[in-house]
């Protein structure tokens, strides 16, 4: 790729200096990342996949097929061989990006970045990352087996690192001065918890505090229902739950903390986009009568690409999908009996708890009007170039008080502790192991009954022709209410009791309408006899899916394709009428009126060359954030009102007293603001398209795939010309979207359809580094070519033998 050295001296030098000297506060050295005989330019290339290798400690010779989208397929004679395999080939493409996801997810991001990562890396220690990671270490010791699997994984790949030397180091080492340590069990957790934060990581408990504090519980409760009428739940609504003999925990005297949160910043949370769809059609809905199932991650928009797409095979199994570099197994995949996907659900699982101190010292907390002792555990923080940081995090019953007198809040007496199932140890191992190896529907549910977080909706389909979906996680049995505010850590009452049984999660099969499906939002209707609050779930893409699913007496695979690239705005079909209808159209000029033209004429999608997208979100955030003036969020750390309920409030309360802007002397209403923020959205566009050129929407989204380091431009790829937008089934925004598509037709044997924003190389300068993407964004897929044996050379591009080293 020669263009690559161009864009390098031009760009990655500047962008370096500037980007991480201002994110960071470091420079790094780029002498020796531009040296002729050990820097970038030994990394322009492709990996090697043919030969023999000699691997210490195999038991057996493995061959490792590669065909033309550099995908591996790996065909090992016991397990033990398949997973050391799967690490040292896995290491081989992306081994910096696996272990910097490491450090990230440990708080360890000082040590290669300096003091600037400082508040992140206490962040995450202070969340309980490494507590977390470590409680399920202790649980996949209890299982020997899966221990030495990991452990094969971490021998892999350390047999690859040991292959290294500084001028084949992958570049971003080169770049960032620092070389790779030896894999272990650990960092396979440590990632196992990024990905839990990622899924599982949010909750609003703090903000909501606050917002009702400000705004009191009806007014509130108006802003924030529990329910939405209009939802289309994961699981049928005509569900029986009479089965379910475990009660609701009953509701305390007191229901929550009597505090403001005095919290100077919250702590950074994931993407509030993070989610996915998935669904599944059974035989008498499929033209083919075979079950299809579809699945469809959406995380953030990154280079190296979450997700590594391979083959794992035995003589006992064989299975093909997305694994996470770092840990074992296939995550969303298929094999010759089953096919499974995941989507989030978006569960409260993290709650917070006012902890009173007895003094300054910390060493002991009010509980039970008793004073009960809390533990010290020290995080020692490695700063690049500067002293080691020792932080000082207590933990009470609950568990981390991750804010307190030296972290983001002043009060020498008070703290806030975390309660979080992320916490709880699990063996994840062993989920994957199962399901991986999973023949029919007891196996799946078998293999995913003791998941506990992240809480996923796991989506299920079978070559006999068996659906079903299950909302599976460890999820607390709360009073109604519970976790929803700040609560009073010294109070029993406010502890978790118990569980739910796991075999009373939500969950169907084969239900009656032929297909399961879902996308974030609320998994049951309010039927449900357990306590499941309006988490900001999805309103719209879900009702999206599963109408085109119902409009269809039979579906094929082309219907999924087109339903997983649909770019239909039921969000903006539903407000949009209404929005014009308020409008003063005779006090608007010329302008103003060829965007209303443009509007009128919508046929709510949002397709890249049309400009009312753009207008339409302009429009939207502008009228939002003057409805919601009140809200000074950032200062205040208040939450803001749910989407849907925006538009609720504005079709339904035109004339409430949030429709008045606070800054100005007269009274507002709807259709004042919605006058006002018309004239200002059309303005702000010819402006920004005078600079930039036309607002059409895939000019004016500006979607990119960025590389982990944010500040590489030349290792991103900018400007893609994509659809959607958050709403809709293809929901792709500026940095966010579909991250691994997925369409899998359970016949004898299985076809299956796959596409990612990324490449399989984490090399920038390997032709397999970003090579999906164009496709990607286009719609298209390629066809996976599921090897039935080591000896099927079908579309086998080249082939790599590891042997046991003598």
């Amino acid at each position: 790729m020669k263009y690559l050295k161009l864009l390098i001296i031009a760009a990655i030098t500047a962008a370096v200096f500037y980007g991480l000297n201002n994110k960071f506060g470091e420079i790094p050295a780029l002498g020796k990342f531009l040296a002729p005989n050990q820097g970038i330019w030994q990394n322009e290339g492709d990996e090697i996949t043919t030969g023999e290798i000699a691997i210490n400690g195999l038991e057996d010779v493995v061959t490792v097929h590669y065909d033309a989208q550099l995908i591996p397929h790996i065909f090992a004679k016991n397990d033990t061989d398949l997973y050391k395999t799967q690490g040292y080939i896995t290491a081989k493409h992306r081994l910096w990006q696996m272990e910097f996801q490491t450090y990230a997810a440990a708080g360890r991001l000082s040590e290669i970045i300096g003091e600037g990562a400082l508040d992140y890396d206490r962040q995450q220690r202070r969340k309980g990352m490494l507590f977390g990671a470590e409680n399920s270490l202790k649980e996949v010791k209890k299982d020997p087996e899966a221990l030495a699997l990991l452990e094969a994984y971490s021998n892999g790949v350390n047999a690859y690192i040991s292959t290294l030397n500084p001028e084949n180091y992958p570049v971003e080492y080169k770049l960032l001065g620092y070389e790779p340590e030896a894999w272990t069990v650990e960092k396979t957790m440590h990632l196992l918890m990024y990905m839990t934060d990622m899924l599982c990581g949010g909750d609003d408990d703090l903000e909501f505090t606050n917002t009702i504090r400000k705004f009191g519980k009806k007014r509130f409760d108006l802003l924030f229902p529990d329910f939405y009428n209009i939802i289309d739940p994961v699981i049928p609504k005509e569900t029986d739950w009479n089965y379910i003999d475990t009660k609701m925990t009953e509701i305390p005297e007191s229901e929550m903390a009597d505090d403001t949160i005095s919290v100077t910043e919250i702590m950074t949370k994931p993407h509030p986009n993070n989610g996915s769809n998935n669904w599944a059609v059974a035989p008498k809905k499929s033209a083919t009568g075979n079950a299809i199932l579809a699945s469809d991650p959406h995380l953030g928009l990154n280079l190296p690409s979450i997700w590594f797409v391979m083959q794992l095979s035995t003589p006992e199994h064989n299975v093909y999908g997305a694994t996470l570099p770092g840990a074992l197994g296939v995550i969303i995949g298929f094999n010759e009996d089953i096919s499974w996907g995941v989507t989030n659900a978006t569960r409260d699982v993290k709650d917070w708890y006012k902890i009173d101190f007895k003094d300054e010292s910390r060493t002991e907390y009010k509980y039970d009007n008793q004073w009960k002792e809390t533990s010290l555990r020290l995080e020692e923080i490695k700063i690049k170039g500067k002293e080691t940081f020792i932080d000082s995090v207590f933990y009470t019953h609950h568990g981390p008080v991750s804010y307190d007198q030296s972290f983001k809040t002043d009060n020498e007496l008070k703290g806030y502790a975390m309660k979080w199932a992320g916490h709880i140890g699990h063996n994840f191992t062993d989920l994957f192991f199962k399901l991986n190896r999973a023949k029919n529907y007891n196996d799946y549910r078998d293999a995913i009954k003791n998941h506990v977080a992240p809480a996923q909706n796991f989506i299920f389909a079978s070559k006999t022709g068996d659906i079903a979906m299950w909302v599976q996680g460890k999820f607390p049995n709360k009073w109604k209410g519970q976790g929803k505010f700040l609560m009073d850590g010294s109070n029993p009452d406010h502890d978790w009791k118990s569980f739910i049984p796991s075999e009373y999660n939500a969950n169907t099969k084969n239900p009656e309408r032929g297909f399961v499906s879902s996308a974030n939002q609320h998994p049951t209707d309010s039927m449900y006899p357990f306590y499941v609050f309006n988490d900001g779930y999805d309103t719209y893409r879900s009702r999206i899916i599963n109408n085109f699913l119902r409009s269809k007496e039979k579906l094929n695979i082309e219907d999924f394709k087109d339903l997983q690239n649909n770019n239909f705005n039921l969000k903006a079909k539903e407000i949009v009428p209404y929005l014009i209808e308020n409008l003063d159209a005779s006090e608007l000029n010329k302008a103003e009126k060829e965007a209303l033209s443009i509007l009128k004429n919508w046929d709510f999608d949002n397709h890249i060359d049309s400009k009312a997208p753009g207008l339409f979100s302009s429009w939207n955030n502008s009228l939002y954030n003057l409805i919601w003036d009140e809200f000074d969020v950032e200062e205040n750390n208040l939450a803001y009102p749910f989407t849907y309920q925006y538009m609720y409030m504005l079709k339904n309360h035109p004339n409430d007293e949030f429709m008045d802007v606070l800054d100005t002397p007269e009274k507002e209403t709807a259709k004042d603001l919605i006058q006002q923020s018309f004239k200002e959205t059309v303005e702000k566009l010819n402006k920004w398209a005078e600079k930039n050129g036309d607002y059409d929407w895939a000019n004016y989204k500006k979607t990119y795939v960025g590389h982990l380091l944010q500040a590489l431009p030349a290792f991103s790829v900018r400007n893609i010309p994509i659809g959607g937008d958050g709403n809709t089934v293809n929901a792709t925004t500026r940095n966010h979207g579909p991250s691994w598509r997925m369409i899998v037709e359970m016949g004898d044997k299985p076809k299956g359809f796959g596409i990612y924003p990324g490449g399989q190389s984490g090399n920038p300068g390997s032709k397999y580094y970003d090579n999906f993407i164009d496709d990607w964004a286009k719609g298209n897929y390629f066809e996976i070519n599921f090897l039935q044996s080591e000896s099927d050379s079908t579309s086998i591009q080249s082939t790599q033998t590891l042997k046991p080293a003598k």
